[in-house]
């Protein structure tokens, strides 16, 4: 299963590399050789508990296909912006790709540095693959651009340190490379542009997204480090939580938004959410749906007998919240991705800050949370955090936030990039929940080594192509100019990712459709 997955993740990179082909597929394709070599090494060290911290069990190290997003994604965003002639989003483009091959290498790093014996050959391609990769950074990037991609690996070898030791069991190391090299790059880009504000530059939902994450993730730790010292379950600690939350928010977090978009955060929101009449029709039909996702977890919740308290939720029924996820995208990505954007990094805030009530047991609803939530655990809630349903979140919302809306004429990409808002919904929205569902209900014929069926992902694919021409019958602002060998290239090798990977799916397709779409 690790060598087919591992095939799919080199024909994705040789398929990029054949449409963008510049000095950075040398380093790429040099990454990728020594991530799959390491990946073997992190296999070992899981498998034997050396791996200095606890990763998530049940899954393999997951390093190759996790190491090539960022210098993927990088690869392609600066050919797209390049393309259009924006030349800092062509530059940014570079820095996310040296950043991801960077991060990755330093993984890799320690890696072969804690392996005993120490593996010679590892040691040698992994030399080589970083001399290459230093070599082109050094004839591609300024000194600036330099300093911070590694200003962003600092933050994040910290917070590695900190959230790994803190959060065992929650992430493999290639799922640590992807989450947290995220947050640290985010957390790089606001501090940035915090030291850097010039008024008018910038537009306010890109940085409402930064404030956001860096926000909610700077509250975790803060309580983190609190409740080491006090029980996190008494009234006192709860009090004390809701009143540091307020603090922060308004005393730090908003006057920071407020220097970045000059204006009332508060009323800059509200305003923006209702703005026309179409803005308030989606908020209205989307809490209809909230609610909807809330009735099935208390409908559930009231079926599950004193007998059977180990009963656990089917798959089928996990995949009702994949549908009602759908039927919220969709109906934003046609009519207002502004609004979608705003409204998927509020639902993200909201999420983190009730799993933070749940971890900690705050009341009056931490308990609840618990209880409620317990039903749609699955194999990958191994860790004390419950991240399943924020990974489906990021999976649908990461194409709508990293879209190259400057990049873009008309607000959308040529050809098979015009679909790259809609990688979430049709990755892990349509062809996860078809395959899980059909897969579990009709599938005989495993794929070798997994359990997943070759009837599931057959049908995925089935599904997702009658998603695209659904979308191009209903989004008139979708125009493939017949790239839709592409497009069946792109579905079918992520479908078969999902049949293979032991990564969490609906953060990984994503980012993988979008990449392919993208080239």
């Amino acid at each position: 299963a690790v060598l087919v997955e591992s095939l799919l993740v080199f024909a994705v990179v040789l398929s990029v590399h054949a449409v963008v082909w510049d000095r950075f597929s040398w380093c790429a394709l040099a990454l990728a050789l020594q991530a799959f070599y390491v990946q073997f090494k992190w296999d070992r060290l899981l498998q034997q508990g050396g791996a200095v911290f606890q990763f998530r069990g049940a899954a393999n190290s997951g390093l190759l296909p996790a190491s090539m997003v960022m210098p993927l994604l990088g690869v392609v965003m600066k050919e797209r912006c390049r393309a259009a002639g924006i030349v800092y989003f062509e530059r940014f483009g570079v820095v996310v790709a040296s950043t991801g091959m960077l991060l990755a290498l330093f993984l890799s790093v320690l890696a072969v540095g804690i392996t005993k014996p120490v593996p010679t050959n590892t040691c040698i391609l992994t030399g080589i693959a970083g001399s290459v990769i230093i070599y082109t950074m050094k004839h591609s990037l300024t000194v600036s651009e330099v300093i911070e991609v590694l200003e962003v690996l600092l933050i994040f070898v910290y917070l590695s340190m900190i959230l790994l030791y803190l959060l065992p069991r929650c992430f493999t190391p290639g799922e640590a490379l992807l989450v947290l090299g995220g947050v640290s790059f985010v957390l790089n880009q606001l501090i940035k542009r915090s030291l850097n504000v010039i008024e008018g530059r910038g537009d306010p939902i890109d940085f409402f997204l930064l404030v956001a994450v860096v926000g909610v993730v700077l509250l975790g730790l803060i309580f983190t480090v609190l409740f080491t010292f006090m029980d996190s379950g008494t009234w006192i600690s709860s009090m004390f939580f809701h009143m540091m939350t307020a603090v922060l928010g308004l005393g730090v977090i908003m006057p920071w938004l407020y220097r970045l978009i000059q204006r009332n955060p508060l009323f800059w929101l509200l305003q923006f959410l209702f703005q026309t009449q179409t803005r308030l029709y989606l908020l209205v039909y989307w809490t209809f749906l909230a609610a909807s996702a809330c009735g099935v977890v208390f409908y559930q919740n009231a079926k599950r007998s004193s007998e059977s308290k180990k009963h656990q939720a089917s798959t089928i029924t996990r995949k009702y919240f994949h549908f009602i996820v759908v039927a919220t995208y969709v109906p934003g990505l046609i009519y207002d991705r502004q609004l979608l954007y705003v409204a998927a990094v509020l639902c993200l805030a909201v999420f983190i800050f009730l799993e933070y009530i749940r971890y900690f047991r705050i009341k009056p609803f931490g308990q609840t949370l618990r209880h409620l939530l317990s039903l749609f655990l699955d194999e990958r809630d191994s860790g004390p955090l419950i991240l399943t349903h924020i990974y489906l979140l990021l999976g649908m919302s990461l194409p709508v936030w990293l879209f190259p809306r400057s990049c873009a004429p008309k607000g959308t990409l040529p050809g098979a990039g015009a679909l790259v808002p809609y990688s979430g919904v049709l990755a892990v929205g349509v062809g996860d929940t078809i395959a899980s569902v059909f897969g579990s209900t009709m599938g005989e014929i495993k794929w070798p080594g997994t359990k997943k069926t070759f009837e599931g992902t057959m049908t995925a694919i089935f599904a997702q192509i009658i998603a695209v021409a659904l979308i191009l019958i209903f989004d008139s602002s979708v125009n493939l100019n017949s790239s839709y060998a592409w497009i069946l290239a792109s579905v079918s090798l992520v479908s078969l990712l999902e049949a293979y990977t032991t990564q969490i799916d609906n953060l990984l397709l994503p980012l993988y459709l979008q990449i392919m779409l993208m080239a």
